[in-house]
């Protein structure tokens, strides 16, 4: 049976899951991008949504028991990849603050846009817990 994966104090998802998890282990998430629990965007920033992204990725799966640990694949979705490219530095920054120092299977793909107008990232996240 699939467990719907909502963390508690987010605002509903209307059509969508925040994420999903099967019996087997697998974690997947809904992509994420850089607004708050209420759905609101505190900034218009690419590296503060950036960083707010991953926050509401470990948010998903942790309900399933789930750290950034267990996270075996991430996918960005981007709005522009030269501002993804000339910030690097602080990606990294913001991206160890929240992953620590490890490292999934990663991809980048700029898109021409996200459904939602202020999104400048998005990111999904597979991952991988032994529920046996």
């Amino acid at each position: 049976m699939l467990e719907t994966l909502h963390p508690d104090g987010w605002k509903a998802a209307r059509g969508y899951a925040n994420g999903i998890a099967t019996p087997d282990g697998t974690i997947y998430t809904g992509g994420q991008i850089g607004w708050n629990a209420n759905q609101q965007f505190e900034s218009d920033d690419f590296v503060e949504q950036s960083a707010q992204a991953l926050r509401n990725v470990v948010a998903v799966v942790a309900e399933a028991g789930a750290t950034p640990a267990h996270i075996v694949r991430l996918t960005w979705y981007v709005v522009d990849k030269q501002e993804y490219l000339s910030r690097l530095a602080e990606l990294g920054a913001v991206y160890r603050d929240v992953m620590g120092r490890h490292y999934p299977a990663m991809t980048m793909v700029q898109v021409a846009a996200l459904v939602e107008d202020r999104a400048r990232v998005e990111i999904e996240a597979t991952a991988w817990i032994d529920r046996r």
